[in-house]
C-alpha cells in the first residue's frame, strides 16, 4: 500500500525530537491516526508507527476501563433500554472505511456501556473478577491467533493443553493421569460431548447409521440439573423427552432411590437406560449429589456415568472441601470442569475429561486428508482436531495454564477456600436475622446462599401457601429468592 503520510510522518517525527518527555511522540502519533484508515496499519509498507500509535491507544483505553472497573466510586453500568442504546450511537455497519480516530471512538463507546464486570458491587452470575494474568494470557493467545486442530499450527499450545488436562485427571485421582479430555465452549458443550460419547460408546453404529439404528434410549439427570443436559439431548437427536428427571431433597441433592426407580421404570416401558448425569454444584443451590451411590446404581445396571462439575468441580483442588466430589474417580466416562467459574480464570474455559483413552477420535475422527495427513513426521496423536466436533478451536489453554504457574496449586486452592468460607460467613449472619428466610436448611455446600426477603407483612403470615404465593409474585421485586455466590474475592447475588 502506497502511504500517501510519509510527508506528513517524517515532519511529525522531526517536531517530536524538540518536545519533552515523549509528548511530542504522542501528538505525533494522534495526528497521524485522525486522518488515517486501517489500510495504512501493519502489514501495511512503513505502518509500524501508526500501527503502535493505533494499538498504544488501544491499549491506554482499555488500562482506563481497568482501572475504572475496580473502582467501588463508580458505577457498575451505564444502562439503557435496547431501543435508547441504539439511538445513542451509530452502530450500524457502513460501505465506506472509518479513520482509525472513528475505531477508538467505537472503542471507548463499547466499554461506556458495558457492564464491569471486575467491579466489587458486580452481583451477578458466575462473573469471578478480572485476574491480571488471566487478562495478559488473553492478549497473547489473541496475538498469536491460531488454532488448535493440529500440532504444526499451534505446538506450544497443543502441549501446553496436554500438560494441564494430565495435571487435571492427576487430581481427580485417575491413575498417573491417564485418559483424555479436551477444552471446549463452555460447560453446555462439555456437556453434550459427554453425551455424545456415552451414546457412541454403548452403540458405536449411531455414528454412521444414525438414531434409526440404535434403541429408545434414556437419559438421567437430577431435577436441580443444568438445561443443558436437555439440549444436549435435543442437538443430538434423543430428545428432550428422554431425559427422566430425578427428584432432587432438600437441600437439592440427587435422591440416589429414586434414580434406581427411574432407571427400572425406563427399562420396563423399552427404554435402554445409557447416560446419568450427576452433579458436582448445581446452579442454584450449589449441591452436590452422592457420587459414591449414584456410581454404584451406574455399575449396577451397566450405565455411563457423568459428572457435571463445571461450577463445583474446582472445589477438588481444595484439601478441605474436596471431600464434596467424593466418588468422581469412580465416573466411568468422564467430568466437565469450568476453570472459567471458581478458577477465576477469564472466559471461555472448560474442561472435559476423559476417562477412556480413544474414546473420543473414534467417536468424532473423519480423517480429513487435508488436515490429518498420516506421514507428518510428528507424533500424530498431538493432532488433536479430529477428535473435536469443531474445526476451529479457539485457545483456551493458555490462560488457565499462565494462572495455573503464577498462583500454584496452593494459590487455586486457598482462592476457593475462601471463597467458601466468605459464603459460610453470609449464611451464619443472614441466618437467624429477622426478615431473612432461608430457602433450606443447614450450611450451603457450596459458594451459594439462598435466601427469601421478608417484608414486614409477610413475616408472621401463618398460611404457607399464601405467603409462598406473595414471595413468588413478580410485582413485588424487593421479594424474591437471593442466590447469592461468592467467588474469589467478591459476592455475587443471582
Amino acid at each position: 500500500v502506497f502511504d500517501l503520510l510519509s510527508p506528513a510522518r517524517a515532519w511529525c517525527q522531526a517536531a517530536a525530537q524538540k518536545l519533552p518527555g515523549g509528548i511530542g511522540s504522542k501528538l505525533c502519533g494522534r495526528l497521524v491516526l485522525e486522518k488515517t484508515a486501517p489500510i495504512y496499519l501493519l502489514p501495511a509498507l512503513d505502518g509500524d508507527l501508526k500501527t503502535m500509535t493505533f494499538l498504544q491507544e488501544v491499549v491506554d483505553i482499555l488500562l482506563a476501563y481497568i482501572t475504572e472497573s475496580f473502582d467501588r466510586e463508580t458505577k457498575v453500568i451505564d444502562f439503557h433500554y435496547p431501543n435508547e442504546l441504539l439511538q445513542r450511537n451509530n452502530w450500524e455497519l457502513q460501505d465506506e472505511p472509518e479513520t482509525l480516530d472513528d475505531i477508538l471512538i467505537s472503542c471507548r463507546a463499547t466499554l461506556k456501556y458495558a457492564i464491569k464486570t471486575a467491579h466489587p458491587r458486580y452481583f451477578n452470575q458466575l462473573s469471578t473478577g478480572l485476574d491480571m494474568v488471566g487478562l495478559a494470557a488473553d492478549w497473547l493467545t489473541s496475538t498469536a491467533n491460531t488454532n488448535m486442530f493440529t500440532y504444526e499450527v499451534a505446538p506450544v499450545f497443543v502441549l501446553l493443553e496436554y500438560v494441564t488436562l494430565k495435571k487435571m485427571r492427576e487430581i481427580i485421582g485417575w491413575e498417573d493421569g491417564r485418559g483424555d479430555g479436551i477444552f471446549s465452549p463452555g460447560g453446555a458443550i462439555s456437556n453434550m460431548y459427554a453425551m455424545l460419547l456415552a451414546r457412541f460408546k454403548m452403540f458405536p453404529e449411531v455414528k454412521e447409521k444414525g438414531m434409526s439404528s440404535v434403541p429408545r434410549l434414556a437419559a438421567f439427570t437430577s431435577e436441580h440439573s443444568h438445561f443443558s443436559i436437555k439440549k444436549g439431548a435435543a442437538a443430538l437427536g434423543i430428545g428432550t423427552e428422554s431425559v427422566i428427571c430425578i427428584k432432587a431433597d432438600e437441600s437439592g441433592k440427587m435422591i440416589p432411590a429414586d434414580l434406581e426407580r427411574k432407571i427400572l421404570e425406563a427399562k420396563q416401558k423399552g427404554f435402554v437406560p445409557f447416560f446419568v448425569s450427576a452433579t458436582a454444584g448445581t446452579t442454584v443451590y450449589g449441591a452436590f449429589d452422592p457420587l459414591i451411590a449414584i456410581s454404584d446404581i451406574c455399575k449396577k445396571y451397566q450405565v455411563w456415568f457423568h459428572v457435571d462439575g463445571a461450577w463445583g468441580g474446582s472445589l477438588i483442588m481444595s484439601r478441605m472441601h474436596k471431600w464434596k466430589l467424593d466418588g468422581v474417580e469412580r465416573s466411568v466416562l468422564k467430568l466437565t470442569w469450568n476453570p472459567h467459574k471458581m478458577m477465576a480464570v477469564p472466559l471461555q474455559c472448560s474442561a472435559l475429561l476423559v476417562r477412556e483413552e480413544g474414546l473420543m477420535q473414534n467417536c468424532n475422527q473423519m480423517h480429513a486428508c487435508y488436515l490429518f495427513q498420516q506421514d507428518k513426521h510428528y507424533d500424530l496423536s498431538y493432532d488433536t482436531g479430529d477428535k473435536a466436533l469443531q474445526c476451529g478451536r479457539h485457545v483456551d489453554i493458555f490462560k488457565l495454564w499462565l494462572m495455573w504457574r503464577a498462583k500454584g496449586t496452593i494459590g487455586f486452592e486457598a482462592q476457593i477456600d475462601k471463597c467458601l468460607e466468605l459464603s459460610e460467613y453470609l449464611y451464619n449472619k443472614i441466618k437467624d436475622r429477622e426478615g431473612y428466610e432461608m430457602v433450606f436448611n443447614g450450611k450451603p455446600q457450596h459458594t451459594n446462599v439462598c435466601f427469601w426477603y421478608l417484608p414486614p407483612g409477610m413475616r408472621y403470615m401463618e398460611d404457607k401457601e399464601e405467603k409462598k404465593k406473595r414471595l413468588h409474585k413478580p410485582q413485588t421485586p424487593h421479594v424474591c429468592p437471593h442466590h447469592v455466590s461468592f467467588t474469589r474475592n467478591k459476592m455475587a447475588v443471582l
